[in-house]
C-alpha cells in the first residue's frame, strides 16, 4: 500500500489554516527578501524562505518556558515584493504593511532580507509611540551617514534608527572610521561591545538591560553570532556571540522591559547547510515566547 506523506503548510512553524488566521493571531510574520545593498556575499533574499522551511520542522512545544508559543496564533503574510527603485522605496513598503500590522493590535515579526529594511519597521513605530529603544544585536556598528551613493544601505541602518529613536548594539565587532568617529563625537555611551571572554558576558546584562527604554524593539542582524554557528551570512565576522548568549540577554529583557517587536535579518543560506536555517528559526520562535509571556 502507498503511504501518502504531507508536508505541513508553508507558513511559519508550518501551522493549520484555521490556526492562523490574521484576525485570531498575536503573532504576524512578515517576509521580506531583499538584498539590493548587500555588499560582500549576496543571498539574503532566501532567507525568509529558508527560515520559514526550516520553522515547519521544529517541535513547537518548549521545555525550557514550558509553554508552546504558536497557541497564541501566528499568521504568516505573502512574501513582500521589493521596489526595483531602490532601497528607500522598499523600507517605505516595509513602512506601510508594519503600520497596518500595528494598528491591528498584533505583533510584528520580520523575516529579512538585508537590514536596511529595519528602518521601515523604526519609522512605522515612531509614528505610534516615541517610548521605545532598538536592541541591535550585530556584529557590524552600521553607522555610516552613507554607503555606495545611499543613505538606506544595510550598511546605514542604524544611523537611520538613532534619527527616530536610541539604539543600544551589542556584539559589535566591526567599523569603519568614520562610525568609530560618530560615537567619539556624539558620545555615545549605549555601545556595548561583546567582550571576547564570555565570562565576562554575565556582567554586561545588566548593564545593557538598564539602558534600554521601558518598550524595546530587537533587530537581530544574524551576523552577531559567531561564524562556528552561523557561517550563513554575507559579513561574517569571527570572535561572536553564541546563540545562548543571545537567548539569555533577551529572555533577561524580558523581565524588566517590554518587546513590542523582532525582526532577523541578513540570513543568507548556503545550499546543503542547513543548521544555520533552523537555528535562525528557533531564535526566532524562542524569542516570541520569551516577549509573548513575559510577566
Amino acid at each position: 500500500m502507498d503511504i501518502l506523506h504531507s508536508l505541513p503548510p508553508y507558513n511559519f512553524c508550518g501551522l493549520d489554516k484555521e490556526d492562523t488566521s490574521f484576525k485570531k493571531a498575536k503573532v504576524i510574520v512578515l517576509p521580506v527578501p531583499y538584498d539590493s545593498t548587500t555588499s560582500y556575499g549576496a543571498g539574503t533574499r532566501n532567507g525568509p524562505h529558508a527560515i520559514i522551511h526550516a520553522s515547519r520542522n521544529m517541535e513547537l512545544y518548549d521545555h525550557e518556558t514550558e509553554t508552546s508559543p504558536y497557541e497564541l496564533g501566528i499568521h504568516t503574510l505573502e512574501e513582500l515584493a521589493p521596489s526595483m527603485a531602490g532601497p528607500k522605496e522598499t523600507i517605505a513598503r516595509v513602512k506601510e504593511v508594519i503600520g497596518d500590522i500595528l494598528d491591528a493590535g498584533k505583533f510584528p515579526l520580520m523575516l529579512g532580507g538585508e537590514h536596511s529594511v529595519t528602518t521601515g519597521v523604526l519609522q512605522a513605530l515612531a509614528e505610534r509611540s516615541k517610548n521605545f529603544s532598538v536592541l541591535q544585536l550585530d556584529a557590524h556598528a552600521d553607522l555610516r551617514d552613507e554607503f555606495e551613493d545611499t543613505q538606506f544601505s544595510h550598511a546605514c541602518v542604524m544611523r537611520r534608527a538613532r534619527e527616530i529613536t536610541d539604539v543600544v548594539q551589542v556584539g559589535i565587532r566591526s567599523m569603519c572610521e568614520e562610525e568609530a568617529n560618530h560615537i567619539k563625537q556624539n558620545k555615545l555611551k549605549n555601545i556595548f561591545y561583546m567582550p571576547l571572554d564570555p565570562t565576562d558576558f554575565d556582567k554586561q546584562i545588566p548593564k545593557i538591560v538598564s539602558a534600554l527604554k521601558g518598550n524595546v524593539y530587537i533587530t537581530l542582524d544574524v551576523d552577531a553570532l559567531d561564524p562556528s554557528e552561523m557561517p550563513s551570512t554575507g559579513t561574517p565576522e569571527p570572535a561572536g556571540m553564541k546563540s545562548w548568549q543571545v537567548l539569555k540577554l533577551i529572555k533577561a529583557i524580558t523581565e524588566k522591559r517590554k518587546i513590542i517587536g523582532i525582526d532577523i535579518v541578513e540570513l543568507s543560506p548556503i545550499p546543503g547547510i542547513s543548521a544555520p536555517d533552523f537555528l535562525t528559526a528557533k531564535l526566532a520562535y524562542k524569542m516570541l515566547g520569551y516577549a509573548l509571556y513575559s510577566k
